[in-house]
């Protein structure tokens, strides 16, 4: 049987210890089991690294698997900001973080995401590259929160961009979906932007800032 190209990619790029250990921490607690792929990962290290980015804003923590992806391509001066709603899912990550040697480098806000996204623009904090995945309904709001937030030339990348499928079918329009294809609209339309949108892993938007 044929392996997918997703199912082939994560088989050529194993998962270490540190990330094995989150998503095991994440069974224990009943957490939604919904961290990036781990070849997924890989990629927003490499975006990190490869824009040198020293000031990343993430939206959506969960256990932490994500957030040691995106640390891990910062410099030992760089920093990650990230935004979670539940205070247990934010103890979890810094957790999770700090066993694999990043704790440091990362703060957490937790609250509602807009209400922080607010408070970040009014303090005038800028960050250059974004990784926006939390509650689809408001990623056409988090998008705009971050274009206001961001440094030119700063990079923004979007989670689930496809919903397991439901932003292709035309017969699927509930508030996620409908939410989603406005925010895939815009990353296609709006000047202020130069974006893409990859097929693999249920759909990651990349957009640069001008």
């Amino acid at each position: 049987m044929n392996l997918t190209p997703d199912e082939y990619v994560n088989q050529l790029f194993q998962e270490d210890e540190k990330l094995q250990q989150v998503k095991q921490s994440i069974i224990e607690r009943g957490m939604p089991e919904v961290s990036v792929a781990h070849a997924y990962g890989r990629l927003l290290t490499f975006l990190v690294r490869t824009s040198r980015a020293e000031k990343v804003l993430e939206i959506g923590a969960l256990g932490g698997y994500s957030g040691i992806c995106l640390a891990r391509g910062l410099s030992s001066s760089g920093k990650l900001l990230s935004l979670e709603l539940k205070e247990e899912y934010a103890n979890l990550a810094k957790r999770n973080l700090e066993a694999a040697g990043l704790g440091s480098q990362v703060e957490y806000m937790i609250g509602p995401a807009a209400e922080n996204l607010e408070l970040l623009k009014q303090s005038g904090r800028k960050f250059n590259l974004f990784f926006i995945d939390a509650d689809k309904e408001n990623y056409p709001l988090y998008l705009e929160y971050a274009i206001s937030l961001a440094e030119p030339g700063a990079v923004i990348a979007g989670d689930n961009c496809f919903l397991r499928g439901r932003t292709l079918n035309p017969d699927k329009n509930g508030p996620a979906v409908q939410a989603m294809r406005r925010f895939n609209e815009q990353i296609a339309t709006d000047d202020r932007l130069v974006s893409t949108l990859l097929p693999e892993y249920d759909g990651l938007s990349l957009s640069w800032v001008k």
